[in-house]
């Protein structure tokens, strides 16, 4: 069961928000603070705990990492006494977290709906904007004895990457996804003592090596390698665009689609118009999709949410208002006297 629904009560930056996402691939768009990474990051813990049944309130401190890791600190900051609520759908299945803003340990928290939300787990992946497996060897040791402050998402992703491969034979659409991702890093990739490598004609290079958007291609290799992402799967994925050639943004997208054929839900937040375009492209009959755009609001200031079936049909775009402004100041030059353009270009 995907998640269905997510609706957030004076926690992070919104005030209020009540969220209806897709089966498919959910887009989150908007400008920097508007909160598409905490809306990853609460999906994503509401996820991990059906499955491993840790303290729903303890996986969001740990992912979101607020000071003294008090959950208090996650409710929006406001004068007087306050509650902030995160409740997740699955259908009917409603996970429910609420806290003060003066709450300081995870004991204080109520959790309801646990048991019946933990009854049907769901396998679940978030991809940070930092690509970690360079620094694997040594990493998940050190973080499972040592108080170091890394957000639980980079030790998570290692877990997820350094699974062997599930048992029995590949369906043929596994291999199509793996064939895909594998002609655009020109290999494979294997572990050795908890090293990443990409294996190819030339020999074993290791990921310290390799560009950084080659490594993020080479883990979701490995995530379908290793069976993680299988039908029924949550894949949540911060800025895939990052350090990627854009080139490759047709490849991932397609990539990404094809998951979705699967029966992965996707959730990914984008800053880039080139990957709304690659995904618009992509897209045939039957694909679930449904983007979500994020604003504040020009009266009071809090965050609202906009969600179309496509990026381009969104009133509240912060990357089609960004290439609104460019190409407008592009044809402002380009009409300018030419007496005038050789005056500025002299000074």
């Amino acid at each position: 069961m995907t998640i269905t629904r997510i609706r957030l009560k004076r926690f992070t930056a919104f005030e209020h928000l009540d969220l209806r996402v897709s089966p498919g691939i959910n887009v989150l768009i908007g400008e920097n603070g508007t909160g598409k990474t905490h809306l990853l990051k609460v999906a994503y813990a509401a996820c991990d705990v059906s499955k491993t049944k840790a303290d729903f309130t303890d996986k969001l401190v740990r992912v979101f990492l607020p000071s003294g890791r008090a959950p208090g600190r996650l409710v929006k900051r406001q004068q007087g006494s306050v509650r902030g609520e995160v409740d997740v759908w699955r259908g009917q299945d409603k996970l429910r977290v609420s806290f003060s803003n003066h709450t300081k340990s995870v004991a204080s928290a109520t959790v309801t709906g646990f048991e019946q939300w933990t009854s049907q787990p769901v396998e679940s992946v978030f991809i940070p904007v930092k690509e970690m497996l360079s620094n694997g060897p040594g990493f998940r040791s050190l973080y499972a004895q040592r108080e170091v402050h890394f957000e639980e998402i980079y030790a998570d992703i290692l877990d997820r990457a350094y699974r062997p491969a599930l048992r029995g034979a590949m369906d043929q659409d596994r291999k199509r996804v793996l064939t895909h991702l594998q002609r655009a890093i020109d290999g494979r990739v294997n572990v050795q003592n908890e090293e990443f490598f990409l294996k190819n004609k030339h020999g074993n290079l290791e990921f310290t090596l390799l560009a950084e958007g080659m490594r993020k291609l080479g883990l979701l290799w490995l995530l379908v390698q290793n069976g993680t992402l299988l039908h029924g799967a949550v894949l949540f994925w911060d800025e895939p665009e990052t350090n990627l050639n854009p080139k490759l943004f047709g490849v991932l997208m397609g990539i990404l689609l094809q998951l979705q054929r699967l029966g992965v839900q996707v959730f990914l937040a984008t800053h880039d118009y080139a990957i709304l375009k690659e995904l618009e492209l992509g897209i045939k009959p039957g694909d679930e999709i449904r983007c979500h755009a994020l604003y504040r609001d020009a009266d009071d200031g809090q965050v609202q949410c906009e969600s179309k079936h496509s990026p381009f049909e969104l009133e509240h775009s912060a990357i089609a208002e960004a290439f609104a402004s460019l190409y407008d100041r592009e044809l402002k030059r380009a009409l300018r006297p030419a007496q005038g353009r050789e005056t500025e270009a002299s000074s």
